[in-house]
């Protein structure tokens, strides 16, 4: 499995605000979008998210979200080292998603790069 990059995720209550500090800090333009009722931006290698709190009290249990060339080999490599697919796969704004449990318990988000959105 070959991963591209990982993003590290923060949850925030000013999407406006934060989003002009992590673009000072990085140097990037955010991408938004939205995902249900919690509005997203991607800066640099940080996705702020921002919403009511029972969707955020989910997304704090993901550590980090790994980009990877391809979905389908990574769900594959997950299974074989006994991970648990709790989510997708499934397509997102930013690309097809699955959230994994690795067998230590973690819980990683991984995003499809190297290919389309369908």
């Amino acid at each position: 499995m070959e991963i591209l990059g990982t993003s590290l995720r923060v949850c925030v209550d000013d999407l406006d605000h934060a989003v002009g500090v992590y673009e000072r800090l990085t140097g990037s333009q955010a991408v938004r979008f939205g995902r249900g009722g919690v509005s997203v931006a991607a800066v640099g290698a940080f996705l702020l998210m921002s919403g009511p709190d029972w969707e955020l009290e989910v997304l704090r249990k993901v550590t980090a979200t790994i980009a990877v060339k391809d979905l389908d080999e990574a769900h594959a490599v997950l299974s074989e080292v006994g991970a648990d697919i709790i989510a997708g796969p499934v397509p997102t704004p930013m690309g097809r998603n699955l959230v994994a449990r690795h067998p230590d318990g973690s819980v990683f988000e991984y995003v499809d790069r190297g290919g389309s959105a369908d």
